[in-house]
């Protein structure tokens, strides 16, 4: 199996196709008020660094970091539901762990949902504790937010 992440414009052709996924995905899942994410116009313009990884050329999963000083927000992170539990998720986060480190911070942070038991697995798995709300997050009983110290 060929396993590819390279940085992408979040305006190509597979990037929004996998946000639309991903949205698709969480309406069901989460009111209006409790959704954060961005469109790819919105990644564009905030200067979000983001990547698609493909296994055997076809996009598995996106996602996102957007540096904010002396830390980076994960933004976007989604992998295809056939493509979960197959190590996807592990390699955009190292991916984006990696983007991090080379932006110059040593600390990622995310804002997740309670309803995405898959998502939360992964963070703690990785090393991402639970934190309070940050930045425009508010506390809330749907939403979890995550950071990680990096090493150096």
């Amino acid at each position: 199996m060929n396993v590819t992440v390279k940085p992408e414009r979040p305006d190509s052709g597979d990037s929004v196709t996998l946000i639309g996924e991903l949205e698709n995905y969480l309406t069901p899942l989460y009111p209006l008020e409790c959704q954060y994410g961005l469109s790819s116009e919105q990644l564009i313009r905030q200067g979000v660094a983001f990547f698609v990884m493909r296994l055997d050329g076809i996009p598995a999963g996106c996602g996102g970091v957007k540096l904010y000083g002396d830390f980076a927000e994960i933004k976007r992170m989604y992998v295809t539901p056939n493509n979960r539990g197959r190590g996807v998720g592990r390699a955009i986060l190292l991916a984006l762990e990696t983007e991090s480190r080379r932006l110059g911070v040593n600390r990622i942070v995310l804002e997740t949902g309670e309803r995405q038991p898959e998502a939360l697995a992964l963070y703690a798995r990785a090393g991402f504790e639970r934190i309070p709300a940050f930045g425009e997050y508010i506390e809330s009983p749907l939403s979890v937010c995550m950071a990680k110290k990096l090493a150096s």
